[in-house]
């Protein structure tokens, strides 16, 4: 998402990173500043470090995530980005002789470090920070509070919630789920644009989320510590194949 601000502008979210972003938005005039106005600064926040989110960070001269996915970020763990890219995910490769099976997130060093509550201001309009912890162990949403927009990442979206990654964990993403419910109930959220899928609304947000509190029992648990295992070995495999 592209956020335009009276003073910044923020990129939510900055893909693979198989192209330069900031040079695609400069490019088709979505960053032009208005008139006799400078150039905003352009702040990208990676909801998580995911390597479909966390990608694109290399082309931005700030970039921001949560702290506790900071370390990762830094040192380009491809295993806590889950980096799984197949060549059928690519429409047309970045160059020739490209291959996905090469594709990794290299080390950022983000330029911001968020926690919860933090506000990111864009002058006219501010964002502010939720831990939402569940999905990885940084995710976050972006709250604009004043338009009741809510910028949730992976944390939710219209789909099966994907909590057996590493570092994922069914007790966080119950709290998370949660703080969703009550963001409704208190009337604070209108409108949900996620990281992947369709918009949608308060009352489809409350529903995802209880359903998942619901289904959070006992058989939910285990079949997802085995899903968790073989995606773990795989990731170590897929990403000591990448390196060696």
């Amino acid at each position: 998402w592209l956020v335009r601000g009276s003073q910044r502008d923020v990129v939510i979210d900055a893909g693979l990173g198989l192209r330069s972003l900031p040079d695609y938005l400069r490019a088709a005039g979505l960053l032009e500043p208005a008139e006799g106005a400078g150039r905003r600064p352009l702040l990208a926040v990676a909801t998580h470090v995911h390597f479909d989110h966390s990608g694109g960070l290399q082309h931005f001269e700030e970039g921001a995530v949560h702290s506790a996915e900071a370390a990762a970020l830094l040192r380009g763990d491809n295993y806590e980005a889950v980096t799984w890219l197949s060549e059928r995910e690519v429409a047309r490769p970045p160059r020739p002789g490209w291959r996905a099976r090469h594709f990794r997130v290299p080390p950022v060093r983000p330029t911001r470090l968020l926690q919860e509550g933090d506000v990111i201001s864009l002058g006219d309009r501010q964002l502010t920070v939720m831990h939402m912890p569940g999905h990885s162990r940084g995710s976050i949403c972006l709250h604009d509070k004043d338009r009741k927009i809510l910028f949730s990442g992976d944390v939710v979206y219209d789909g099966s919630m994907i909590d057996w990654l590493p570092y994922s964990r069914i007790s966080d993403y119950v709290v998370s789920c949660q703080r969703l419910m009550e963001l409704v109930d208190r009337g604070l959220v209108e409108k949900v644009l996620p990281g992947h899928f369709n918009i949608f609304g308060a009352e489809r947000l409350y529903r995802l989320a209880s359903n998942y509190i619901s289904q959070a029992g006992v058989c939910h648990k285990v079949s997802t510590c085995a899903m968790r295992s073989i995606a773990s070995i795989a990731l170590r495999v897929m990403n000591s194949r990448v390196t060696s």
